[in-house]
């Protein structure tokens, strides 16, 4: 991979972005707007994940990319804001690359956990490397607004590694089965291209 081009904004100009992210449902509800950020840095055994899976395409890329980007005097693991990227693998289009994004989050057990919104790939990475890694913490959420899936109860060890997503496959538990999307945040809204679509394997009665 070849780095072509970088552009860098800061971390005031992220959240200033990140304010402005609508959930899927709730007429877009502005989920974040009276949020509180913090730009920290994580240990990613600390940080709970919600995602059953991690692809190990998604996590090499990573990888690959931070290779090619520290070059350039950006490391992905320690953002202070975000960069646009233009790579040989993505022609004309510039990726956003933000630190991954970890939401304040009330579980059924009384936990109060950080749990990961965004990014479980940068974090995975960064934890196989023994690495921390810069991370954007939310608080303050409307409580009718909770991240739309419960963090998986044995933590990374829940998390398995894959090639692919078998059918069937379900990604997480969801607060609300009947529409779960309702409450999915639409980063990519503010930062087009940052979240990626992935094959749908979910049981049918989630499909809907």
């Amino acid at each position: 991979m070849e780095v072509l081009e970088v552009e860098r904004f800061g971390r005031e100009e992220l959240f200033d972005a990140l304010r402005e992210t609508r959930l899927r449902g709730f007429d877009g509800a502005r989920v974040y707007a009276n949020a509180t950020f913090d730009l920290v840095q994580s240990d990613p055994a600390d940080l709970a994940p919600a995602q059953r899976y991690v692809l190990r395409a998604g996590v090499a890329k990573i990888v690959e990319l931070r290779q090619a980007l520290l070059a350039h005097g950006v490391d992905v693991f320690a953002l202070d804001g975000g960069v646009f990227v233009r790579t040989s693998d993505s022609g004309e289009e510039r990726i956003p690359v933000i630190p991954p994004l970890v939401e304040e989050s009330h579980e059924p057990d009384g936990r109060t956990v950080w749990i990961v919104n965004d990014g479980i790939h940068r974090v995975f990475a960064a934890r196989s490397l023994g690495l921390p890694i810069n991370t954007v913490r939310v608080a303050g959420v409307p409580p009718e607004y909770p991240y739309y899936a419960f963090a998986l109860a044995n933590g990374w060890a829940e998390a398995i590694e894959t090639d692919e997503l078998p059918d069937d496959f379900q990604k997480k538990t969801y607060r609300d089965p009947d529409n779960y999307k309702a409450l999915f945040r639409e980063f990519n809204g503010v930062f087009p291209g940052v979240q990626k679509e992935r094959k749908k394997s979910n049981p049918g009665f989630l499909r809907a």
